[in-house]
């Protein structure tokens, strides 16, 4: 993941959140997990800002999109507990691994600020938008 790559990725993110009327904090990491790229739209809430930087570390961790892991996060889950882990994860939608067109993993990228569900929806169209 290079700033060029994660920049056009952000812009394409604030885009579909303005479309639905949101203003939401959005994080690029790379396949490591280290920040590559930030923004906090105007108007967006400022808690929402860790919590991006939160699902985008987790999709990267774990290669596996945050929503996906939440589901055996839940109490009584194989993965309980997840989010106490690696200094704190997102067990729930908006983050998404960003993979290139060869299917190898670059990094992830965590959207925070909207409802869970267009969290989800806008990350999703992130990483389509590499495809």
């Amino acid at each position: 993941m290079n700033l060029s790559t994660a920049e056009k990725l952000i812009a394409h993110a604030r885009a579909e959140a303005e479309k639905g009327g949101f203003a939401v904090c959005i994080a690029i990491v790379d396949a490591a997990a280290h920040p590559v790229a930030f923004a906090r739209m105007d108007g967006a809430n400022i808690g929402p800002a860790d919590v991006s930087q939160k699902k985008a570390r987790t999709a990267a961790l774990f290669q596996t999109d945050s929503l996906q892991l939440g589901q055996a996060a839940q109490p009584g889950g194989a993965i309980y507990t997840l989010e106490h882990t690696n200094g704190g994860l997102i067990s729930f939608g908006g983050g998404v691994v960003l993979r290139d067109r060869n299917g190898t993993v670059i990094g992830a990228v965590g959207v925070a600020g909207a409802t869970t569900e267009a969290d989800e929806a806008i990350a999703q169209s992130v990483a389509a938008s590499l495809r």
